[in-house]
């Protein structure tokens, strides 16, 4: 967690902010373990303070703001991250803030476990970093044909390779049991023993679990920790 619906809930969330101008960048005072922010906070200003967001996009289990100097900005939440524009669950966990002129008037990178990351890349870095050879397809474009071409041969069991974010991105735990137990195939099994009337079960599996789950705005655990931009638990899980 959080996963392709809940980073996609993330970034609808903070749509809003598209045409917004950026004030002022700040690293929040936390007193637990220090979230990776590259580049360090005076070059990260330097770029960013002014720049006006324009448009939003996921790479993955990731929330892209893609600035008119053409750089993006990064939000990896990994465990516990999300990105906020009303009050954060606890201010205490709080990581990082855009201020921004208009509406809404800021975005807050909060995390509890202090394992996501925020990056800020140029467009030519950002391929290097999310680009084909680093990523795979999205889980929302996934067919049956790309399925087969690009697990067909592989030995690992099938719930193991839907986790890998190059053969899939997207998908982790959570998803990847709730998309075979619909599609009614056993996470074990390997791979290239899996029919082709398999593969078009969980291609079809993939795409209905994903999009119901978005239109619930993502699955909100016993934990409490994800919330929607708007500090709401999601509804999937019901």
């Amino acid at each position: 967690m959080p996963e392709l619906p809940e980073v996609e809930t993330m970034r609808r969330g903070v749509e809003p902010a598209v045409g917004a101008r950026i004030v002022a960048v700040e690293r929040l005072p936390c007193p637990r373990k220090p979230i990776e922010i590259t580049p360090g906070l005076a070059a990260f200003k330097r770029r960013v303070e002014g720049a006006r967001i324009e448009r939003t996009a996921r790479a993955g289990k990731r929330v892209v703001l893609w600035t008119d100097c053409g750089d993006a900005i990064v939000f990896e939440p990994r465990m516990t991250g999300l990105l906020l524009l009303d009050e954060s669950p606890d201010p205490m966990y709080a990581r990082f803030r855009l201020r921004l002129r208009g509406k809404p008037k800021q975005i807050t990178y909060w995390d509890r476990r202090g394992l996501g990351l925020i990056r800020l890349l140029s467009s030519q870095q950002f391929d290097a970093f999310y680009g084909p050879e680093k990523l795979g397809p999205d889980a929302l474009a996934m067919t049956a044909e790309v399925y087969r071409e690009r697990l067909g041969r592989s030995t690992r069991a099938i719930k193991v390779a839907l986790l890998d974010q190059r053969a899939v991105a997207g998908i982790g735990n959570l998803y990847a049991s709730e998309i075979l137990h619909l599609a009614g195939v056993h996470p074990g099994r390997a791979c290239r023993r899996i029919t082709r009337r398999q593969w078009n079960a969980i291609a079809a599996a993939t795409i209905e679990v994903l999009t119901t789950a978005i239109r619930y705005e993502g699955s909100t655990l016993s934990d409490g920790t994800y919330r929607n931009a708007l500090n709401n638990a999601g509804g999937y899980q019901n």
